[in-house]
């Protein structure tokens, strides 16, 4: 926060005569800035992790990574075929559960892969890559479903 100076001369009735003051009369009476002591960092429970591990931590995580998008993508794509003979909204919720089904399944194998995470960090397994397995999923899904079902079509443009 800044500090303003305060004028220590007594008020002058002429107007003119503030003009006069000279800046070296002045006392350079100017208080030190507030130090700001260092914050010390809070302990954690979680011990120091090398770089070693680390590296071993991120490769995991990025195999789960690529794994549900691999799987959204062939999920996605297989209950097009799986789910062919339901009609009506049956057909999406059936496909709905089956995707969440996969997922919780990927969480079991990433469970399985034994990744050292910090506590902090446990919710990494559910969340690593959870927006681009539900989109992918979904894309790949409406994709094929189109693809497969483009000749049916009674109305509109037909190829």
């Amino acid at each position: 926060m800044a500090k303003f100076k305060k004028k220590k001369s007594q008020p002058t009735i002429d107007p003119n005569d503030s003009k006069k003051e000279s800046v070296e009369d002045m006392p350079t009476d100017i208080p030190e800035t507030e130090k700001s002591e260092p914050i010390p960092e809070t302990p954690s429970n979680d011990p120091p992790v090398s770089a070693a591990e680390k590296s071993e931590k991120d490769k995991k995580l990025n195999k789960l990574f690529w794994l549900r998008v691999a799987l959204a993508i062939i999920a996605g794509t297989s209950a097009t075929f799986i789910f062919d003979d339901i009609e009506g909204e049956d057909r999406r919720w059936a496909s709905i559960g089956f995707m969440i089904i996969i997922f919780f399944a990927t969480i079991i194998v990433a469970k399985s892969m034994k990744m050292q995470l910090p506590s902090s960090d446990r919710k990494k397994i559910v969340t690593q890559a959870i927006g681009s397995y539900v989109f992918l999923y979904l894309f790949s899904w409406i994709v094929s479903y189109t693809l497969v079902n483009i000749g049916n079509v009674s109305n509109g443009i037909n190829i």
